[in-house]
């Protein structure tokens, strides 16, 4: 990804489903204007979900993907059907492609109701309309269109433009910073980091800092002390990465407000209340209990890596009891949580908010508490108050 691209994570996904044949791929071809998807006349021909990154005005920089068939058949048929089940889970608007010969049927209506259920947005495309003899009326919502011979593709682009409402997100940290302010952000680089950048919380804070008018101060964790006591003014903030909390609030002034940027993303995707009370269940821990670790990214574990190494250490040590941990990493999010006493997640930075937001339903659905990386351990270490008051007071 280049340094002027937008990352898919902050990017509106839009999925196309529907049944085999029904011109999913070819619908995709012609709004991205790309053969992004193959095509053929043989059923199934998708076997994976495609994804390309673009524009379409108003959105701006989307995300698109084309399913495999939902009627899919067979045990690979189910493996598939199960591939895009989870790629609604993480679609912000969602395209149903009807074979405008065939009609809208089963599989159709099962789809619409999932949509409805997950509260999606969503297009029904009546694809193959010049085979028609005459084109129906058709409702809101719907439209009749040609990948093959191009007719309305723009009619539907604008369509779907008039579904993304951008509502009302949060910065990460621009609105805790005004023009002049110094923040001091606390970057380890040790051997997780990825080699030659930063990670996609850090880069963001820096950005929103600049944008804000103030002036991002980047160190290691061993140079804190010595910056705080030459720069000469009281910086706004500072925010740390979670692995050295525990040394970085030991070092910084009880009067100079300090989060992390875990605690920052949980604000940012919308879960922090959630996290905070979740934080709070390891209390509740015993023996044979099951955790799970879940990462939104799929990187190259190191030999102390956070998630599987120095968190379960930190939370053994902590409750003193011997518990099970379960890790999982990417989009393979366990369907089934409930056997879970508890769920620490990543800052979910590599995830989309809407994919975000359907595992902590699955959470609260199941019973299980949720928190994540910077709100568990500043729990454990005694600093959870002091690194949230900022967002809250």
């Amino acid at each position: 990804m280049g340094l002027n691209e937008t990352h898919s994570a902050e990017r509106i996904h839009i999925g196309f489903f529907g049944s085999r044949n029904a011109g999913k791929s070819s619908l995709v071809n012609s709004i991205t204007g790309q053969q992004v998807a193959v095509v053929s006349d043989i059923a199934g021909t998708t076997t994976d979900s495609v994804k390309k990154t673009m524009e379409i005005n108003p959105i701006g920089p989307v995300v698109i993907t084309d399913t495999p068939g939902y009627d899919d058949e067979g045990e690979l048929g189910s493996k598939r059907i199960l591939a895009a089940k989870r790629t609604i889970n993480m679609t912000d608007i969602a395209v149903l492609v009807v074979d405008a010969v065939k009609g809208f049927g089963r599989t159709e209506k099962e789809l619409a109701d999932i949509f409805r259920e997950k509260d999606i947005p969503f297009i029904t495309v009546y694809n193959k309309a010049d085979l028609l003899e005459s084109e129906p009326e058709v409702s809101e919502g719907e439209i009749y269109v040609s990948a093959l011979r191009n007719i309305k593709i723009n009619e539907l682009k604008r369509m779907i433009g008039s579904l993304y409402i951008a509502g009302n997100k949060v910065n990460f940290v621009s609105d805790f910073v005004n023009s002049g302010d110094y923040v001091v952000l606390v970057v380890p680089i040790d051997s997780s980091a990825p080699k030659g950048r930063l990670i996609l919380p850090q880069q963001q804070a820096v950005r929103e800092i600049l944008d804000a008018g103030g002036q991002a101060i980047v160190v290691r964790e061993y140079a804190l002390r010595k910056t705080l006591n030459s720069i000469g003014v009281r910086p706004a903030l500072v925010i740390t990465d979670s692995q050295v909390f525990e040394q970085v609030e030991r070092e910084t002034p009880a009067d100079i407000p300090l989060t992390s940027f875990s605690i920052l993303m949980a604000r940012y995707k919308g879960f922090l209340d959630t996290a905070v009370c979740g934080a709070r269940a390891v209390d509740g821990l015993g023996d044979g209990d099951r955790v799970l670790i879940s990462e939104g990214c799929t990187h190259h574990r190191q030999c102390n890596d956070i998630g599987t190494v120095k968190l379960p250490g930190w939370i053994r040590e902590y409750t003193g009891k011997d518990i099970e941990f379960e890790f999982s990493s990417g989009h393979g999010f366990p369907d089934e949580i409930s056997g879970f006493s508890m769920i620490i997640h990543c800052g979910g930075c590599m995830l989309n908010d809407r994919e975000m937001r359907f595992r902590m339903k699955c959470a609260a659905d199941q019973g299980v508490p949720v928190t994540n990386y910077g709100l568990m351990i500043a729990y454990m270490k005694g600093i959870l108050e002091r690194s949230i008051q900022v967002i809250y007071s």
